[in-house]
């Protein structure tokens, strides 16, 4: 069975796919690289985006010993391990830490100093914001790239980088259903693969029967659905915002995604005029993180039809 994820891993700045704004030639963090002055840094965005990718093109460019750690099961006596290896070094080692929003604060007071001295390069990858899962102290120590989910068109670049056949409607699929994960896109398609059967869309719909956790099916239907749903609110359409809800959470959405949407409409376009708006909006936002779908989508459209 052939690994997608690892054959088409990049391995060069210009083979990364769906973040022009960091790699294209002339981006800042590739100039940074490029001239060996980039600091401490945090990427962030959804999974499958390249976070990890993205660091290990960073140790190769830069030229650094390259170090992999998950904050899950990060040990303080490993990162003192690989501080007195590299005490007084002319080497500077490049320390990457995914799942960085888990880290504890005392792990993240350990790092302090030595992010402090620049004895090692620390870059750390998240789903989340590292502007609330980070201390100011880490913070402000460096530097944090946000990395977009990946679109319809460079996920589609991606697939022919594979080089395997497969007919209009599953290839639409394929990218559709992924959400703008390259990783969940290539996994799909490398278990297809391994099935011996001709790739089409009922054989996919059998290992994957919804879309992946992030996006709407194609490039910029994600952010066209969110703005629909935003204006038939205002608008106090019902009937127009359930509609567009449905296809948001047809299309994968996350539902943390439209519940946040929803809280920043209750004070923005609501505010004082129902200032309990923003009390069940902020609840329907902590119940759906709690709850996930399918259940979530009765808190959402209790909570949009609440707006109405």
């Amino acid at each position: 069975m052939a690994d997608f994820t690892y054959l088409l891993r990049p391995k060069t700045f210009d083979d990364v796919v769906g973040q022009p704004h960091l790699c294209a030639q002339g981006a800042p963090l590739r100039t940074l690289c490029e001239t060996a002055a980039l600091t401490h840094s945090f990427f962030y965005g959804p999974p499958g985006c390249g976070k990890t990718t993205l660091a290990r093109i960073i140790a190769e460019v830069m030229e650094y010993p390259f170090y992999e750690f998950n904050a899950t099961s990060l040990k303080i006596e490993q990162l003192r391990k690989i501080f007195d290896q590299y005490e007084g070094s002319l080497t500077k080692p490049l320390l990457f830490i995914d799942e960085v929003h888990r880290l504890a604060k005392n792990q993240q007071e350990v790092l302090l100093p030595v992010m402090e001295k620049n004895s090692v390069l620390v870059i750390g990858a998240s789903t989340e914001n590292p502007y609330f899962s980070l201390t100011a102290a880490m913070r402000s120590r460096s530097l944090l790239f946000e990395l977009h989910s990946i679109g319809y068109d460079a996920l589609a670049d991606l697939l022919d980088r594979t080089g395997v056949k497969t007919e209009a409607e599953a290839r639409d699929y394929l990218i559709a259903s992924s959400g703008g994960d390259a990783r969940a896109m290539l996994k799909l398609l490398e278990v297809s693969t391994a099935l011996n059967k001709p790739i089409t869309i009922e054989l996919l719909k059998s290992l994957r029967p919804a879309a992946q956790s992030l996006g709407s099916s194609e490039a910029g239907v994600h952010y066209d659905l969110a703005s629909a749903l935003i204006k038939s609110i205002r608008g106090s359409d019902p009937d127009a915002a359930i509609y567009y809800l449905a296809r948001l959470i047809e299309g994968g959405e996350p539902p943390e995604f439209i519940a946040r949407r929803l809280v920043i409409l209750s004070s923005e376009d609501v505010g004082n005029a129902n200032p309990q708006a923003l009390t069940l909006t902020t609840s329907a936002m902590m119940s759906v993180k709690q709850i996930g779908y399918p259940e979530a989508r009765i808190i959402l459209a209790q909570a949009v039809i609440y707006l109405c």
